[in-house]
């Protein structure tokens, strides 16, 4: 007979089990959105739940100022805040859950989470799950992160040049290009004299022994 024996045991030691699940519900409460298996992501939100209902019952508790609550209403927040400590091993995120997470569901009786499957994991092909928590009533979702795959910078067109870029091939080429156009009109008048002289030198080619 199965009785009280809820949940599942995913081949861990009871400690590990509790450490993982702790570990996993203060993940989803700190970023509020997690991607792990399907069996854990199902076992998390039923914890998950658990704990977000124990800060919900507060109702408007939880929108006074601490200064200014009662002392009865005092040791309600602390009894609530211990049963979610059962759970959550991280005083950061139960810090939270009180404060920003449990006010945006005070109107919802239960259903703070779902989940979404992803497709199978890389390696072993564990089938994988996004768990995230459900946003408030008006409230935007939040855009998952674009990964660029390739390169973020922008393309230029081939008609512009940086001047960086310019000054590195001014560098690489020398000071001959940066030269006046004067100089080098000149460089090329000496070439074409001398070019000529030389032909002028040449002798005719005429027949051998010919005269007039």
């Amino acid at each position: 007979m199965r009785h009280r024996r809820a949940g599942l045991h995913l081949s861990r030691t009871p400690a590990h089990r509790k450490a993982l699940f702790s570990n996993l519900v203060a993940a989803l409460l700190t970023y509020e959105r997690i991607r792990t298996t399907d069996v854990k992501a199902k076992e998390v939100r039923r914890l998950a739940e658990r704990a977000i209902t124990w800060a919900r019952r507060l109702g408007p508790v939880l929108a006074k100022k601490p200064e200014k609550r009662t002392d009865e209403e005092k040791a309600q927040v602390v009894h609530a805040t211990r049963m979610a400590l059962r759970t959550v091993r991280d005083r950061e995120a139960v810090l939270k859950l009180f404060e920003e997470i449990a006010p945006r569901y005070l109107a919802r009786h239960g259903g703070y989470t779902r989940i979404m499957k992803v497709g199978p994991r890389p390696g072993d092909a564990a089938p994988m799950s996004l768990l995230e928590l459900i946003p408030a009533e008006g409230e935007a979702e939040k855009p998952e992160p674009k990964q660029d795959k390739g390169k973020s910078k922008a393309k230029k067109e081939p008609g512009e040049r940086s001047k960086e870029e310019a000054a590195g091939r001014a560098k690489k080429v020398g000071p001959k290009a940066a030269a006046p156009r004067d100089r080098i009109k000149k460089e090329s008048a000496g070439r074409t004299a001398k070019l000529g002289g030389a032909a002028a030198r040449r002798s005719p080619r005429g027949n051998k022994g010919g005269g007039e």
